[in-house]
């Protein structure tokens, strides 16, 4: 398979990988630290004919990204946690009205203004319900360079496909990570990308919200030839504001069941050395994500070398997690470790999927990265 070599940032890969997946709208602010993608995306976009656009603020930026998508564009943003915070109504916005867009989330240490320039894995729970209201959230993590690239551009073909905002978390220790990444071609990615669906028929007969119970709404580009409503009111298939009971019941039931029916199409994962793992006394499991998740392996070598038996399992789709499979790996190992830049944010849903509570935990949250000594040094301590 041909590929490219391409050194370059994390944040920097994630611009290019929007322009390649066909993004021609970036709206954003600049927020440490993800500042660097909108830096690269305003010098790639002009040169194909699309638009980089700086907002007064995050609220802004999200709204003028929703605009875009409206109009059929394949639309981007970056930004923080806090960021994200400020985004949370208008991504709820485009959750009901059905908006595909991609939203990349260079984590940094919260809450509030926190550690701007450091590291975190603090923004977990939040990707999995950033807006308030029943729906199901698509956050995808990036876990080395290669993936700020090709996890961006999955976002783009889950966005259009379930049309609705994608997350891509990044961290910071990531995002601005410099080194050599191998990633698909550009004619690979252009023919991978999955365009949203249209309809084409006479415009009486299109209702843009009148679909099956685990479909997306088909909604057709504005200012192309077919009218409909655009509302963050519970609405009916023409997209009008509506509080008819079995209507209402329908339609937000659907925006759960059009993700949780197909998770097949969206869970990812990683399994690292796992293969020899048979439950027995003195191995261990270590689960990780981002860029904890490269410290992980480093550790994991260095933990077979001093006869220790381990292995990673690490989540790439986080939300919805890859529960059915983490129930299976972690009930298979006796000794399970969950290593985060946070307090337990995603052991939690660790313990949930597996229905196990006697898992160790390695968490930090001082803006500092989780080094492989750390890690061999919690194996040997607690195990």
């Amino acid at each position: 398979m041909a590929t490219r070599e391409i050194i370059s940032t994390g944040n920097e890969l994630s611009a290019l990988a929007g322009v390649d997946a066909g993004c021609t709208f970036f709206g954003g602010y600049p927020l440490t630290p993800s500042s660097e993608i909108m830096h690269e995306i305003s010098d790639l976009l002009p040169k194909i004919g699309g638009t980089c656009i700086q907002m007064e603020d995050e609220i802004g930026a999200i709204c003028a990204v929703i605009g875009a998508g409206m109009a059929g564009k394949r639309t981007m943003t970056g930004t923080s946690g806090p960021g994200m915070s400020l985004k949370a109504e208008n991504l709820g916005l485009a959750q009901m009205a059905e908006v595909p867009l991609v939203c990349v989330n260079v984590m940094r240490g919260g809450p509030s203004t926190g550690l701007p320039t450091r590291v975190s894995q603090g923004d977990i729970k939040q990707a999995s319900n950033p807006s308030h209201g029943d729906y199901r959230s698509i956050t995808l993590c990036a876990g080395s360079l290669a993936e700020c690239y090709t996890e961006t551009v999955r976002a783009f073909n889950l966005a259009d496909r379930f049309m609705q905002p994608v997350i891509v978390l990044l961290d910071e220790t990531i995002g601005h990570m410099h080194g050599k990444a191998i990633l698909p071609t550009l004619e690979e990615v252009k023919a991978g990308i999955v365009p949203r669906k249209t309809f084409d028929g006479p415009a009486e007969e299109y209702f843009p919200y009148e679909c099956g119970p685990t479909d997306a709404a088909v909604l057709n580009p504005m200012f192309e030839g077919y009218r409909y409503h655009y509302t963050g009111l519970h609405h009916d298939k023409n997209g009008f504001p509506t509080e008819e009971i079995n209507t209402c019941r329908k339609l937000i039931q659907r925006l759960e069941d059009k993700v949780m029916a197909h998770q097949d199409e969206i869970e990812s994962n990683e399994e690292f050395m796992m293969d020899d793992l048979d439950g027995s006394d003195g191995e261990v499991l270590i689960v990780a994500y981002g860029s904890v998740a490269l410290a992980a392996k480093e550790a994991i070598r260095h933990l077979r070398k001093d006869g220790i038996k381990a292995g990673l399992f690490r989540p790439i789709t986080i939300w919805p997690s890859p529960a059915k499979r983490i129930n299976e790996v972690v009930n298979k190992t006796k000794n399970v470790l969950c290593v985060e830049l946070n307090i337990r944010q995603y052991t939690e849903e660790i313990e949930r999927a597996s229905g196990r509570l006697d898992i160790e935990g390695l968490y930090k949250v001082n803006g500092r990265a989780i080094s492989p000594h750390e890690i061999v040094a919690k194996v040997k301590e607690v195990f």
